[in-house]
């Protein structure tokens, strides 16, 4: 025995002396390393920035002598251009990468497989990055990660900013040589802002396809960070089976942890922190025996597929790809705090028709502070088990086996601790759970995820995701720095302001004085540049003289960002330019945004000329327009060219209020969304105190247009002054409203869908004029809107 022991330990000291470092600078150094290592070894690629590299980690290591790439100083090596890193073997670690603003050009940044038959085995990604990696059109798709083989590993990684189709990582079934059981391990990971992306194909994290979606996969998703990760609907999209979803944080993110296919689940001690911003969602459940347990969701607002809790109907016997029955699923000590109601049957339709079966909804706690009901029942939901569940608050309940309580509460701000413990006592489900959210041990059974009385923080938020080394916070958060701006004085005069925005970079106000800017040539946006005048009776833009007229005043170029203020934009009267604003003319994969704020835009009166304009495959995240006046042009407002009809469309918000449209020869807005994609959320529009007069006063006319748009709401808002205007808008969907809105010789308000139209008024507005549109003494706008303003304009002109 005393020998062989001496042998072994002779044998590992030499094994320990064979293994070692070897630091590169160059790529084809790089490669010959990795083509020599042998087990034990390490490869320190030295601090710099490697463009167009790629690395082909091929190699085999062993237990407890790995084979280890690395960053000579973590976060120091960055990649650019269309590096990636393809991994192959077995036992192999990568440590410290940053692949910052590149793009690959359609293939993955990063994949644990060389081909469908060269899986990676037992390796590993740890305290990498990858950033703002994209290509210049949102359409092309390619993932940031692939993960393929068994028993891989990706941990303290950060990923932010993807904003082209493809989820930000995702496992593979499809052609695994693996025997397809996965077991990969994604923890510790922080996954920042994914701007919304709209259309589907927008996921943080898909696990499987639903090809291959009742497959095992077995991956654990646990202590994940997932912070405004707004692509779509899916956050985490789960395609297979067994998968486990355990400790990880939600932070205002617009959608959810979805079960979208496969079987048996586990959903786990996550904790969702919607901080009441608007469409942030939870859990949706779809497919069999699936249990979420000890989950604490908080301050969630999304409605439909966004609620903080969904159970979806089904298609019998439907194909792979489409909603499977829930059966058997259990649904058990969750806790809901000041969140939107949850949604039972979603989706019931003509072709989802099958409603959950043989499902427990048992044990779990409400507290909100308002009235409103805590489900929305849209189909037969006796096959729901309700038992054990309490609530406390004013909320009404249309089920039963949910019984008000009054509790006491500590610590509240941060999550809820309650103290009443005998109001708590409820009977175990068929499937007891062990532990509490913070994982303290439950020697009783309470409702609700956290033992009362325990002050333990959860394990949701002890985790400590991400890399540890230094990332700009902003770019990870997507909430943007708001650095002091340059400000620059530009005196009017002939091209003095397009000189000054062709130099313009990063956040720039341009300074504009009293008199007339003449230009002479389109001006793109490059940064995020506000152009402030002395007041748009005051400071005057328009086309010079010369012979040759722009097409366009300004295009705000993608990822950048444009305000006006306090200025004319006028198109001119003998050769009029065509657009006042326009976005990127090709297919762009960041969002740019437009805010225009006491802004008089007139005479853009050429055929298909609009005063502004969104092309095909370009996407806003923002247009807002206040206190502005837009006149005597051939149209509005138009994004209009997502025809293609695949639930696409051109801005995420639109948000109008104190605008006046008159004299337009067709529609103020035309906002288009084809086709019927659930993935996304499809488009808001907001008008508020707005006047539209003599606005497309034509036998087919139609004021506003807003096809397709899922969430429109118009207040205090007159249209008037189009009698041949066949209509004033048309909505569509319970989620479009119109209130408190005045319509007189302007058509007709057409609703369908379950739209609301309320407190309409027909009648003659009774202004003084229609030039400041000011309501005489008597008029049925005085004091009439939802905020007790007069209806209409609240600054006149």
């Amino acid at each position: 025995m005393k020998t062989t022991f001496i042998t072994l330990c002779c044998i590992l000291t030499l094994q320990c002396l064979q293994a070692g470092s070897i630091r590169v600078s160059t790529a084809e150094a790089l490669n010959r390393a990795i083509k020599q290592s042998a087990p034990g070894d390490t490869i320190i690629m030295a601090n710099k920035t490697w463009a167009d590299t790629e690395i082909r980690f091929l190699a085999g290591g062993e237990p407890g002598r790995e084979i280890t790439l690395k960053a000579e100083t973590p976060g120091k090596v960055v990649l650019t251009g269309t590096s990636r890193l393809i991994i192959s073997g077995k036992y192999l670690v990568v440590s410290g990468l940053w692949f910052r603003e590149g793009n690959t050009r359609g293939k993955p940044v990063i994949s644990f497989r060389k081909s469908k038959e060269e899986p990676a085995f037992y390796s590993r990604v740890t305290r990498c990055a990858i950033t703002d990696y994209n290509p210049s059109d949102r359409s092309l798709q390619y993932q940031w990660v692939e993960l393929w083989g068994k028993h891989n590993r990706v941990d303290h990684c950060t990923f932010y900013g993807k904003t082209n189709q493809g989820p930000v990582l995702i496992v593979g079934l499809k052609d695994n040589k693996a025997n397809l059981e996965n077991h990969h391990r994604i923890d510790h990971n922080h996954f920042g802002h994914r701007p919304s992306l709209g259309s589907n194909g927008g996921e943080t994290i898909r696990i499987g396809t639903s090809h291959t979606s009742l497959e095992s996969s077995g991956t654990v998703v646990e202590e994940n960070l997932f912070e405004r990760c707004n692509g779509e609907v899916e956050i985490i999209s789960s395609k297979s089976c067994d998968n486990i979803y355990r400790n990880n944080l939600f932070v205002e993110s617009e959608g959810g942890l979805v079960l979208r296919h496969g079987n048996r689940c586990l959903v786990e001690g996550n904790v969702f922190f919607g901080n009441n911003k608007p469409h942030t969602g939870g859990i949706r459940v779809i497919n069999e025996g699936h249990i979420v347990q000890n989950n604490l969701l908080m301050g969630l607002t999304g409605d439909g597929f966004r609620s903080p809790l969904v159970i979806m109907n089904g298609v019998p016997d439907g194909p792979l790809n489409r909603y499977n029955q829930v059966r058997n699923a259990i649904i058990q000590h969750n806790t809901f705090i000041h969140c939107a109601p949850l949604e039972l049957c979603a989706g019931s339709d003509d072709e989802r028709t099958a409603t959950p079966v043989n499902t427990l909804f048992t044990n779990n706690l409400f507290y909100t502070d308002k009235q409103q009901e805590l489900f929305r029942v849209l189909d037969d939901i006796s096959g729901i088990a309700f038992s054990g569940n309490k609530v406390q608050g004013p909320a009404s309940v249309s089920v039963k086996g949910i019984d008000p309580v009054a509790l006491q509460w500590k610590n509240l701000e941060m999550y809820p601790i309650p103290v009443s413990d005998s109001l708590l006592a409820v009977t175990p489900s068929g499937r007891p759970v062990r532990t509490d959210l913070t994982g303290t041990v439950r020697t009783k059974t309470r409702a609700g995820a956290v033992i009362p009385g325990n002050e333990r923080v959860p394990l949701a938020l002890r985790i400590q995701p991400g890399v540890d080394w230094p990332l700009e916070k902003a770019a990870v958060t997507g909430v943007p720095d708001t650095p002091e701006p340059r400000v620059i004085a530009v005196a009017p005069g002939k091209n003095t302001l397009e000189k000054a925005v062709k130099k313009a970079s990063g956040h720039t106000v341009l300074q504009l004085s009293e008199g007339v800017y003449e230009i002479g040539r389109g001006m793109p946006v490059t940064g995020k540049i506000v152009i402030r005048g002395k007041g748009s009776a005051r400071t005057v833009i328009r086309a010079g003289k010369d012979e040759k007229v722009p097409n366009y005043f300004f295009r705000v170029e993608q990822g950048q960002s444009l305000v006006l203020e306090g200025v004319e934009v006028d198109a001119g009267s003998d050769t009029p330019v065509k657009y006042g604003i326009i976005s990127p003319t090709e297919p762009s994969a960041e969002a740019y945004r437009l805010v225009l704020n006491d802004v008089y835009l007139h005479g853009f009166t050429q055929e298909t000329g609009a005063v502004f304009k969104a092309y095909k495959g370009t996407f806003a995240d923002t247009i807002r327009i206040t206190n502005s006046r837009i006149e005597d042009s051939h149209r509005g407002l138009n994004l209009s060219y997502e025809k293609d009809d695949k639930g696409k469309y051109n801005a995420e918000v639109i948000d109008i209020s104190n605008t006046l449209f008159r004299n337009l020869g067709q529609f103020a807005l035309y906002y288009y969304r084809g086709g019927h994609d659930e993935s996304t959320v499809g488009g808001q529009l907001h008008i508020d105190h707005c006047v539209f007069y003599h606005v497309d006063n034509n036998e087919k006319g139609r004021i506003l247009r807003t096809k397709g748009i899922v969430y429109v709401t118009i207040t205090n808002t007159v249209f008037a002054g189009s009698p041949e205007a066949r209509q004033a808008v048309v909505l569509q969907g319970s989620k479009n409203r119109i209130s408190h809105t005045l319509v007189h010789n302007s058509g007709e308000i057409k609703t369908s869908g379950g739209a609301v139209s309320d407190r309409i008024l027909r009648a003659d507005p009774g202004w003084e004029d229609t030039l400041r549109f000011r309501p005489k003494e008597g008029s049925p706008l005085k004091s009439a809107g939802t905020d007790r303003r007069d209806i209409g304009l609240f600054l006149s002109y």
